[in-house]
């Protein structure tokens, strides 16, 4: 039997989900060894675009589409990968809910624009000039840039077959997926590759895991301040994890180094809006309503990663 066609897309991500596949190790040449990879740009391989629309439709056994759709040319690929790839997976958590980077929709493109190119400090440009989709030179040579959009999901833009989170996604987690992948059992489509447990089911801190009541937090604090109990739970501490609601197929790595959970996982079976979710179990954990007052910068801690597949991102209108 002829190898499985993998593709694999970084649209507006930062690489660390390519990482996350090299982070195999030893176990990458076993894959790279049952897989055919037919498209791994622009991080791997010196693949061009017109190479993968060249290929026929649904040659291409899975694909991997890591980061949000930031522009125009990541629109493009993502429905050119939809069309080439029978199983197409939102890779990491800026390919399913946003991402951190999807924060950008908290302001107008004209507003990041303008800040980055205009109004910052170092920038020497009295002019005012910005970048610009189309540019002609010596009146003959057209120079195009990708239109930048809001931060969007991958399945805003095409249908998603499945899902898997993580900031970037574990490589141990990684490597079950694509086991799964391999053997062929996989959850039914639209489901999410994961384990099915929060983090705080795999945290080594938590208090039920240990047999002993669980306290609410008497205070809010912020990661600088203090030194945590290494052996009791953050959030009884009062430092706000959100490991209650968050998967946990990195295996509580944050939580077992005293950091706080932030949600990279993506959302625990069930929960619709991470962020919504988060505020919930958050909420239920102090002593009193006074401390809700207390938590600072609500929108970046509950919709970090979350924030351009939240119902507040689908809302938002300009």
């Amino acid at each position: 039997m002829s190898k499985p066609k993998l593709a694999y897309y970084l649209a507006g991500g930062c690489g660390g989900c390519d990482m996350s596949i090299v982070d195999l190790s030893e176990a990458l040449v076993d894959v790279a060894m049952a897989l055919d990879i037919v498209f791994w740009a622009p991080t791997v391989a010196d693949a061009k675009y017109k190479d993968l629309e060249a290929m026929p439709s649904g040659s291409i056994d899975v694909g991997l589409f890591s980061g949000n759709v930031r522009n125009s040319e990541h629109e493009h690929i993502a429905k050119v990968m939809r069309d080439k790839c029978k199983v197409l997976i939102a890779f990491g958590i800026c390919a399913a809910l946003g991402g951190i980077k999807s924060l950008v929709n908290l302001h107008t493109t004209e507003e990041l624009m303008e800040t980055a190119y205009i109004y910052t400090y170092s920038t020497d440009n009295p002019e005012k000039i910005l970048p610009q989709t189309s540019y002609v030179v010596d009146s003959k040579y057209e120079l195009t840039l990708p239109k930048l959009m809001d931060a969007r999901t991958l399945d805003q833009v095409v249908k998603v077959d499945y899902y898997i989170g993580g900031c970037p996604p574990h490589h141990e987690h990684v490597a079950k997926a694509v086991t799964a992948l391999l053997s062929g059992q996989l959850p039914p489509a639209g489901s999410w590759i994961t384990m099915g447990k929060a983090v705080c089911e795999v945290c080594d801190k938590n208090p039920v895991l240990k047999g002993q009541p669980k306290e609410f937090a008497k205070t809010v604090k912020r990661v600088y301040e203090g030194v945590p109990d290494s052996e009791k739970c953050l959030m009884e501490q009062g430092y706000l994890c959100l490991g209650p609601v968050t998967q946990g197929d990195c295996g509580s790595k944050c939580p077992s180094v005293d950091i706080p959970c932030r949600g990279c996982g993506g959302p625990i079976p069930g929960v619709k809006d991470f962020g919504l979710r988060a505020v919930s179990a958050v909420a239920s954990m102090l002593e009193n309503e006074e401390l809700v007052d207390q938590i600072p910068d609500p929108v970046h801690l509950f919709y970090r990663y979350t924030l351009a597949g939240s119902f507040l991102g689908k809302r938002i209108k300009r």
